[in-house]
């Protein structure tokens, strides 16, 4: 229990350093440098040893709207593969990142590195003027997060990280009927987030071998899919911090992850509510969901759209969610219109919601004795 108070007074006195230091500089913040190009959306790419890469280089080969310019792997054998998959121009390949930014000129960057590097191409493309989607989460690490804040505010452009519960109408639709106070006041939140294990699915050797490593992504299941309940649970509760974050952290499988958990609990301390993040690599199935709990009754969100609302002591009904709006169909159509300014940047992909969710990783990991740290 020392530990967990002295966990909470590390967040909190580190939550108000943030607000300070925001405040002493913001004066000097930049005015958010939009780009003015139209056409396709130029987007480089920092890395390739991040599964999601697939879909970037997909899209890029089969939409009009997105064109990769420029790409930086070190990994010879990797960028051959994918180039040789997607049909990538070995060209537009450059030896380092700030070559890739001066040469191929990118509106934004994709970044699919280990979550460890994610700073170091915050550090590479913000005083370029260039925005950057980073693969969730933002970081593993508070430091590195207010780190991100300082350069994107100081050059104006923004830090945006990717979630793919971020593209669902069913949590939309969740957030929306408690906003209207259809489903209110929020009580509890339950979220499960998770696979079978990396190895399970067939993950990429390149990939496993920074997921599983302590310091490449900061954890195992703790961090991997933690943050999506972290990011899901500030949202819901309007962008507040838990007052306490309590974390337990297993190795189901240590023969086969011996270096960081494969299961984890967090359980987020709000006025009023409470939140329980349940992530796993040993769910039997792909598991994205969540439900919320409120005195009107409650909503399950599962994958994409669908959605099941329940009135107190009555039964489960299916709901349709509402549609989304056009510029949250996926991340590509979205990143394309938030740096040219045809949209408002999204609370679920916000530097500030995200520097939260460093914040409740950072101190669920050093609850659970995380070599991340």
């Amino acid at each position: 229990m020392i530990r967990a108070n002295a966990t909470l007074a590390w967040c909190v006195a580190l939550s108000l350093l943030f607000v300070v230091g925001a405040r002493a500089w913001g004066q000097e913040a930049r005015e958010l440098r939009l780009s003015e190009r139209s056409g396709a959306l130029r987007i480089g790419l920092v890395g390739m040893v991040h599964g999601h890469v697939h879909g970037l280089l997909w899209n890029a080969a089969n939409r009009e709207d997105v064109e990769l310019v420029g790409v930086y792997e070190p990994n010879d054998e990797l960028f051959t593969r994918l180039a040789a998959r997607y049909g990538i121009d070995p060209s537009i390949r450059y030896a380092t990142v700030e070559e890739m930014l001066e040469k191929s000129k990118p509106e934004a960057v994709s970044v699919m590195s280990s979550i460890a590097d994610h700073l170091g191409a915050v550090e590479a493309c913000a005083p370029r003027g260039v925005h950057l989607l980073l693969e969730k989460p933002l970081s593993y690490s508070a430091r590195d997060a207010h780190r991100m804040g300082e350069l994107a505010r100081a050059n104006g452009v923004l830090v945006l990280t990717n979630f793919e519960t971020s593209w669902y109408a069913s949590v939309r639709e969740a957030k929306r009927m408690v906003d209207a106070g259809e489903m209110a006041p929020v009580r509890r939140m339950v979220f499960r987030h998770g696979h079978r294990g990396p190895q399970e699915i067939g993950c990429s050797d390149e990939f496993l071998e920074w997921l599983t490593d302590p310091v490449g992504n900061g954890g195992g299941a703790l961090v991997d899919f933690g943050c999506y309940g972290a990011v899901l649970s500030t949202w819901m509760m309007d962008g507040a911090r838990p007052t306490s974050v309590v974390a337990s952290a297993s190795q189901l499988k240590p023969e086969r992850y011996p270096r960081v958990d494969d299961d984890a609990t967090i359980v987020l301390t709000y006025s009023g509510a409470t939140a329980v993040i349940q992530a796993s690599w040993a769910w039997t199935h792909d598991n994205k969901e969540m439900d919320v709990y409120t005195e009107r009754g409650s909503i399950h969100a599962g994958k994409w759209d669908a959605l099941r609302v329940r009135a107190p002591d009555g039964p489960m009904r299916a709901v349709e969610a509402a549609k989304k709006p056009a510029h949250l169909e996926n991340e590509w159509t979205y990143l394309r219109q938030v740096v040219r300014g045809a949209c408002a940047v999204d609370p679920l992909s916000s530097l500030e919601l995200n520097t939260v969710v460093a914040e409740i990783l950072d101190a669920a990991r050093e609850q659970v004795g995380s070599p991340g740290g």
